[in-house]
């Protein structure tokens, strides 16, 4: 973990020494807020890292959740990041100028631990989601629990048969009936985002503060090969009143593109950290049997390493895309671009092809190390389980097809592609 410190720090050349941003007057400056720049949390998110690699196998348990892991990443600024800097952060996840940057971020954390990744990724999701289609007094209001109260944001929208409904209420309320499943960090994340279809059809974003309603949660719903760590329990919200202040967007903005899949890349780059992860822990086991010298490990590594180099490039190549299509990140949604196909077809391609990666990279790893190598102290096998699990995103097959049919339908030749240019720029 310590090289990736200094991968950071190399690629931080490059940012021209960037000043600290200027935060928001009301903001407590006794934190590490003071501090808040790009330079600043790259580094303190590869430091925080390394505790969480060290800490994973002490909360690899069902129910567990990383605790102090969150302490460290609000108190280094990694929750008001994601926000705008005029509300006192760095736009990672809106602004799409620095894509690359909080793909690097996410994949630093997924190296630490996919189960911190995926929590952090939540957060960072839901943030965008209320920066892109909230008001302008949601957006400050949200952003006051973020940056004053180190609230932690997510989206909680899977669900199965007894899933959530929104039902309007005369006074002008809302009330919430059915569940949502995979509800990851129940009982930690203060403002999940919780959708569900409205009475007329449409599904309808909604933010549940949770200390201030009542549900029912399952925890022995969770029984999972990995992830462990990331108390994903089942949540009943039925009874649960709203003000309208909580909904978010308008009906069937959740769903829109290029916003929804674009997304994806997010996760992805938390998944490739996990794979790097294992490529770390597989290096330092066959360095201490001293087994670096057979002709055969020397090949498996080798595959592993252009296989992780590829999901490298995929990300540079999907943060460029995201760039130049619009300053924020999807586009404004109030007007339409032409090109919203392409970005999603080329997320869709990232999401499918750091996949296969991961998959490429798990085997590799389980060959090289054997059985011995997946036993207890050894980190692989519980990153495997967890990457295992984490790689299982849902419509893997559609996402495919996506491609497919955009390739079918462009008329030019295939160099033109996924040319990165949007002339309406």
């Amino acid at each position: 973990m310590t090289q990736c410190i200094i991968f950071i720090s190399i690629y931080l050349e490059r940012l021209n020494k960037l000043t600290p941003i200027a935060v928001h007057p009301s903001l407590c400056l006794t934190s590490e807020l003071s501090e808040l720049s790009v330079a600043h949390v790259l580094v303190r998110g590869a430091e925080i890292a390394d505790f969480c690699a060290a800490n994973a196998s002490v909360i690899d348990q069902n129910g567990a959740f990383p605790v102090k892991e969150f302490e460290l990443i609000a108190k280094a600024g990694l929750l008001t990041a994601p926000l705008q800097p005029e509300l006192g952060g760095l736009g990672l996840g809106i602004d799409a100028a620095v894509t690359y940057e909080l793909l690097l971020l996410l994949k630093q954390i997924g190296c630490g631990n996919l189960a911190v990744g995926r929590v952090y990724e939540g957060h960072v999701n839901a943030l965008q989601l209320i920066q892109t289609f909230g008001t302008p007094d949601q957006i400050e209001t949200y952003a006051i629990d973020v940056r004053d109260r180190h609230k932690l944001f997510g989206v909680w929208n899977a669900e199965a048969e007894d899933g959530v409904k929104v039902y309007p209420l005369d006074n002008g309320r809302y009330r919430l009936e059915g569940s949502k499943t995979f509800c990851s960090g129940s009982g930690f994340v203060d403002r999940p985002f919780v959708n569900g279809p409205l009475a007329d059809g449409p599904w309808q974003m909604c933010i549940v503060p949770m200390e201030a309603v009542a549900t029912v949660s399952d925890p022995a719903w969770w029984q999972p090969l990995g992830m462990r760590a990331t108390a994903s329990f089942k949540v009943n919200f039925s009874g649960v009143e709203l003000d309208a202040s909580s909904l978010i967007g308008q009906p069937g903005d959740y769903f829109r593109q290029p916003w929804l899949t674009t997304g994806v890349i997010r996760f992805a780059a938390v998944q490739l950290g996990g794979a790097e992860a294992l490529f770390d822990a597989t290096r330092h086991y066959l360095r201490a049997l001293n087994r670096t010298d057979d002709p055969y490990q020397q090949e498996r590594l080798g595959r592993m390493a252009i296989a992780l180099e590829s999901g490298n490039l995929w990300l540079r190549g999907a943060a460029e895309l995201v760039k130049g299509y619009a300053p924020m990140f999807g586009g404004s949604p109030d007007q339409a671009h032409d090109q919203a196909d392409k970005l999603v077809a080329y997320a869709n391609m990232v999401r499918t092809a750091i996949e296969q990666i991961c998959m490429d990279v798990m085997q590799l790893c389980e060959r090289s190390v054997g059985t011995r190598g997946l036993l207890p102290p050894y980190p692989m096998e519980r990153i495997i389980r967890d990457l295992t699990l984490y790689l299982r995103q849902p419509v893997f097959d559609a996402a495919l097809a996506n491609v497919g049919q955009y390739a079918l339908s462009y008329p030019n030749p295939t160099h033109s592609l996924w040319c990165n240019e949007f002339p309406d720029r």
